[in-house]
């Protein structure tokens, strides 16, 4: 008899783990609400007594604005500076241990794994993300 394959199902656990992460659906209106800009990370710094929580302040074009980010088990603060990244600007601000957070960076993640939606060097600070 044939041995059961030891990678049979691999890859089945992602697919199932997004179809139940998904969200209802949204019409186009509301997405139109959603302000998405490129922000360039020009200081990273951790948050004292918060494993999870980075402070990143980003230059928009148009202002250099704080957001704190839980991204700090990915990435060093070091590695951060010069990237340019997806920033949400018109979420309402929010305090998280102690320091404001005026937007949300975007990132991908899967399981323990998370990466951060950048964009080309060659992209402007403050462009529109559409």
């Amino acid at each position: 008899a044939a041995k059961p394959d030891a990678n049979a199902g691999a890859g089945v656990a992602p697919a199932a783990e997004a179809a139940a992460d998904r969200k209802e659906e949204i019409g186009i209106d509301d997405f139109a609400k959603v302000e998405l800009r490129v922000g360039q990370v020009v200081a990273c710094e951790p948050i004292p007594k918060a494993d999870k929580l980075l402070k990143l302040q980003l230059d928009l074009g148009f202002e250099t604005r704080q957001v704190v980010s839980g991204i700090a088990k990915f990435y060093k603060p070091e590695e951060l500076v010069g990237r340019k990244v997806i920033c949400v600007v018109n979420l309402k601000p929010v305090k998280l241990r102690g320091e404001w957070s005026h937007g949300m960076i975007l990132a991908a993640s899967q399981g323990d794994r998370l990466t951060l939606a950048t964009v080309p060097d060659g992209m402007p600070n403050g462009a529109i993300v559409k």
